[in-house]
């Protein structure tokens, strides 16, 4: 029995999310599915996380097993031909048995995109702000989660995770053009809805609608409810996982 990374990106818009659901379609139920078709036998697939309904990855990795002999190449291309037009095959590559797609990723980075003035050209993977924001203070709040462990401010609510606890090496915000930015943020985990409520909260602060030490004390709460709403999934996009 061989296991196989399979590296891909897609545009998460018409799923809902990486997981497969019960009443919507995902992109790991289109991958197991391209998959099973062209190896003749029922794939199932790991992935290295679960995005959100609507949101994207630039760089996703998942894992299966066979016992098939695997052409990567041919696979690659007959993937990419079998998938729909919104997901795309980067590489196949055979792993070591005890590699795993999500449990041995040591990094991921999310990016979260913002705009600044109406754009119709970004708005399918940018959220339109209508106000204006301090991102110098943004960054100052931002540069505090470097210094803390504890997430549970920012995890949804009544989630199965067993620990809130995330190393957080990255948490800056970038400008990209005259009224639009990016918010980088990198960890060895992400808990389910952190970074869009991370987001969220730093728009407070770069409202003033929150100090910094308001901030700190919401990050030390540990409650979610003490935290900004949770932002739009059409901005997010997972742009890398590293292992």
């Amino acid at each position: 029995m061989g296991r196989y990374f399979v590296e891909f990106v897609y545009d998460g818009t018409d799923y809902h999310g990486w997981q497969i659901q019960p009443n919507g379609n995902s992109v790991q139920e289109e991958l197991q599915k391209a998959l099973s078709t062209i190896l003749r036998q029922s794939i199932s697939v790991v992935g290295a996380g679960r995005t959100d309904t609507g949101v994207h990855a630039r760089r996703m990795t998942a894992h299966f097993e066979t016992d098939t002999e695997v052409d990567c190449i041919q696979l690659v291309y007959k993937l990419n031909r079998l998938l729909p037009r919104d997901i795309a095959v980067r590489s196949v590559f055979p792993v070591a048995g005890d590699m795993h797609a999500r449990f041995s990723a040591t990094l991921r980075t999310y990016h979260y995109y913002i705009h600044t003035s109406k754009n119709p050209f970004l708005r399918k993977y940018s959220c339109e702000m209508h106000f204006d924001l301090d991102f110098d203070l943004m960054n100052k709040a931002a540069g505090y989660l470097l210094e803390v462990e504890d997430f549970g401010s920012f995890c949804k609510a009544h989630s199965d995770v067993k620990t809130t606890l995330c190393d957080v090496s990255e948490a800056v915000w970038v400008r990209d053009g005259e009224n639009a930015w990016h918010f980088r943020i990198s960890a060895n985990r992400f808990l389910r809805n952190m970074v869009r409520a991370v987001v969220g909260t730093l728009i407070e602060v770069g409202r003033h609608r929150l100090t910094l030490e308001q901030f700190r004390e919401v990050v030390a709460s540990g409650n979610r409810s003490s935290a900004g709403e949770s932002m739009p999934g059409n901005a997010l996009f997972l742009e890398d996982v590293k292992y």
